[in-house]
């Protein structure tokens, strides 16, 4: 497909001059009556000359000013011309009278279809839908396939929750049913869809999943806060960890897929919601085992005047796999108060032993490089950056960096690393427990910096890459530089690379703080 490439500036350009004039009229008379027209006129480019109406780039004789395509059922023409044809339709800058459609108390958040009507039944969202449809651009919400459908359905809880009083005594308990909520990737027919989720090897975009999963679970987090009316109280609910994700089977880009998750567990003033990848395919028919990826969200609520925690509506589990859910959920929650105990202790009675091992190859880079081993390298050898500016497009609806949009720079960064240290396409494996220490606002200027901390060796076919992702809000007016996240990932690769007589190297630091980063890294391996 070739895009049209128009500013809304630029003069109309007509295919078939002559009858510009009887299609303009034809257009003006559907508009009061009609959504639909249809013209036996060709047309190879029309704009409006109102700013707010569509774009059309088309070569069909029937138009939809709801639809943002054609459905495949409809009969399109062809251009007799000598002129490209323009096989995919798209429109732009429409103008709707009704973008928030009301949410249902359904378990499913109805989404307008591409090709019908509003869904009267509780289905999942489509995960195409959204790059159909006409984007409404409301302040402070990033758009990707699935985070722009899943904010165009919660848009209407927004509106209440500015318009109605908070009311801290109206915390009634919801049941996980309630805040159950889906998205369907239609991989198998939607090749766009499909295009925007697909790797140079064409595999699954790990970075673009993390990113959805962020996005459903504030979705369901706010599902869960809204009142039986619809409307929410005007609070923060902002992602503060996410546990560690582990792959349990390859995700295939060509399969559909499907997300779905609850809130499993509720606090005072945080919230773990439980999400789940399934993914059926040829080689794993069996539903028990589409099971592909687990992660567990954690959210916190905050007043949105003054920033301190606000509480949340309470749990009430009702089936046996729910309260086991939520016993695992309280557990979970206790291990992280122990660990944060735990890290403010004195970390200076470390195993001294293992801190000199780890330095013994070090030194010998640092002091005798050319008796160094040749199959080590060092860890500040693997280091690649990527910085970037905060742009308002990538904000989230509290006007902050959108937090899944950087677990996805995070992954890619990543990934390119474990590229560049194996030569060869790495597969990803799991992400470890996920912290967001500082917000990412709007201009700030962040910098992620990447490194293989360590490689695992010991299964020569299957060896692993653990790389380690640093992001850093940097204020250059300020003078100062934080830490916002810290991300860490395990690649490995494929047994065909390994088999051709691919050689994974050792990797050892050269200073002490670097060694003592490796052992966290590997103690907290360990201990999960």
């Amino acid at each position: 497909m070739i895009p049209l490439k128009r500013p809304l500036s630029h003069p109309s350009f007509i295919f078939n001059k002559s009858n510009s004039k009887s299609l303009r009229s034809l257009i003006k008379n559907t508009r009061s009556t009609n959504e639909t027209f249809s013209s036996p006129i060709p047309i190879f480019y029309f704009k409006f000359s109102d700013s707010t109406m569509p774009i059309f780039a088309a070569n069909s004789s029937s138009f939809s000013r709801v639809n943002t395509h054609f459905p495949d059922s409809v009969n399109q023409q062809t251009l007799t011309s000598k002129a490209q044809t323009f096989p995919q339709i798209r429109t732009f800058c429409v103008k709707r009278t009704n973008p928030n459609a009301e949410l249902s108390a359904s378990n499913d958040i109805p989404i307008v279809s591409t090709v019908s009507g509003p869904i009267q039944t509780s289905q999942p969202i489509d995960a195409g839908s959204s790059m159909r449809k006409p984007i409404s651009l409301w302040p402070g919400m990033y758009h990707s396939p699935v985070t722009n459908a899943l904010w165009e359905a919660r848009s209407s809880m927004f509106e209440k929750s500015f318009a109605e009083k908070d009311s801290q005594t109206e915390l009634v308990a919801k049941t996980p049913s309630m805040s159950r909520t889906s998205i369907a990737y239609k991989f198998s027919s939607d090749y766009i869809l499909r295009e925007q989720y697909k790797n140079p090897w064409d595999e699954m975009r790990m970075g673009k999943l993390l990113e959805d999963l962020d996005a459903l679970a504030g979705t369901i987090s706010y599902k869960h806060r809204r009142k039986d009316d619809g409307a929410t109280r005007p609070i923060l609910l902002v992602t503060a960890s996410v546990d560690k994700m582990v792959l349990k089977k390859p995700i295939r880009v060509d399969f559909d897929l499907k997300i779905s998750g609850a809130v499993t567990w509720v606090g005072r003033s945080s919230m773990e919601i439980q999400m789940e990848v399934t993914q059926s395919t040829p080689d794993s028919p069996d539903p028990s085992d589409s099971v592909a990826l687990v992660a567990n969200f954690t959210f916190v609520a905050r007043d949105s005047k003054t920033g301190k925690s606000a509480p949340l509506n309470q749990i009430l589990p009702e089936t046996e796999h729910e309260k086991l859910l939520w016993e695992e959920a309280e557990e979970r929650n206790k291990m992280r108060k122990q660990k944060r105990v735990a890290e403010k202790k004195d970390v200076d009675n470390r195993d001294e032993d293992r801190l000199n091992t780890l330095l013994a190859e070090g030194r010998v880079f640092c002091d005798m490089p050319a008796l160094a081993d040749r199959d080590s390298i060092l860890i500040r050898d693997t280091r690649h950056e990527n910085s970037l500016m905060c742009q308002p497009q990538q904000r989230n609806i509290h006007g902050r960096i959108f937090g899944g949009f950087l677990m996805r720079k995070a992954s890619e960064l990543a990934f390119s690393n474990a590229y560049a240290f194996a030569g060869a396409a790495p597969c990803f494996m799991e992400v470890d427990h996920v912290d967001f220490f500082k917000p990412v606002d709007v201009g700030n200027f962040l910098r992620f910096k990447s490194c293989v901390l360590y490689t695992e060796l010991e299964n020569p076919m299957k060896p692993l890459i653990n790389v380690e992702v640093v992001a850093h809000v940097t204020r250059p007016e300020l003078r100062c530089s934080e830490v916002s996240n810290k991300f860490y990932f395990t690649f490995t690769v494929r047994p065909e690379a390994m088999k051709e007589g691919l050689k994974i190297r050792n990797v050892v630091p050269a200073t002490e703080e670097e060694a003592r980063r490796v052992l966290e890294r590997m103690d907290a391996e360990r201990s999960q």
